[in-house]
């Protein structure tokens, strides 16, 4: 390794209880995961050992239980890209495990174009995808409503060594962005989208995945280029099954030729269990 400080690597130890069980670098850390409702692998001991919980709080939000002391943000190495790791109020982490697939494939269809591929990345958050489109060659336009996950990507990508690449990091109203990049006749040869179940703009625009969704498919489809090579769509929402994105996708890109596949993201276990951690649906020209 050849930075001392970063640790390598993500790993989900256990599931059981609606919780899950990680090492994150070299801490233990226990988070909620409502599709665990079966009985964790490990001996109770084990859980016993982290270093933090995450406790939800039935009003919403919920706060961290911290059973030793942790620095306030350290850095890890996940899929050969780097990670500031920071325990947010939100319980998230900075990094989001069951992506790492979705970035397998992207890179793939990125490295398999024919000619150059830019790519717009919608509720981009800390950026994996970002960077793995970037180290795979394309030009990329990473865009959050949140300048501080901006802020964190752009110092996620300087540690992986992708400072250089051809990035635009943009803090908009996503909606809103979507509209002037129409308006301005830019296109995309690719789109990917991880959009939240609900959400409020900085001056007050609400967000709710069940209404907006499939109007904002719609619109981003006149961002698609002559060419397009790709669109990935996920999200964590209950009820927005793989076949519920396949199917929207269907819709958007009802006259396009290609090949359409969902699944579900998951998690791997050492044990090898299987977490689900959301869904996603695909379309690729070839």
């Amino acid at each position: 390794m050849k930075n001392k400080d970063i640790e390598i690597g993500y790993q989900l130890l256990d599931s059981g209880w609606e919780s899950k069980l990680e090492r994150v670098g070299p801490y233990l850390l226990v988070r909620p995961s409502p599709q665990a409702v079966w009985s964790p692998s490990l001996p109770e001991k084990e859980w016993q050992d982290a270093d933090a919980v995450y406790i939800r709080s039935s009003t919403g939000g919920g706060n961290w239980e911290f059973k030793r002391h942790l620095p306030e943000r350290w850095k890890i190495e996940y899929r050969g890209l780097k990670f500031l790791i920071k325990p947010t109020g939100f319980g998230h982490l900075g990094v989001f495990p069951e992506h790492g697939d979705s970035w397998d494939w992207i890179e793939e269809r990125i490295r398999g174009a024919k000619g150059p591929v830019s790519v717009l990345n919608l509720f981009a958050y800390t950026g994996g995808a970002t960077m793995a489109a970037a180290r795979a060659g394309a030009t990329v336009c990473h865009l959050d409503a949140s300048k501080g996950v901006v802020d964190w990507a752009r110092e996620d990508a300087t540690l992986s060594g992708l400072s250089d690449r051809p990035v635009r990091w943009i803090v908009d109203d996503v909606v809103k962005f979507v509209q002037k990049e129409i308006r301005r006749g830019k296109t995309y040869e690719a789109i990917i989208l991880d959009p939240p179940s609900f959400g409020r703009g900085a001056n007050g625009e609400i967000w709710k995945i069940e209404d907006d969704l499939l109007k904002f498919l719609l619109d981003c489809r006149k961002l698609l280029s002559e060419k397009p090579l790709f669109i990935h769509l996920s999200c964590h929402s209950p009820g927005f099954t793989p076949l519920v994105l396949q199917n929207l996708l269907a819709e958007m890109l009802k006259d396009k030729y290609g090949v359409l596949s969902n699944g579900e993201m998951v998690i791997p276990e050492i044990s090898g269990r299987l977490l689900p951690s959301g869904a996603y649906a695909r379309w690729s020209s070839e």
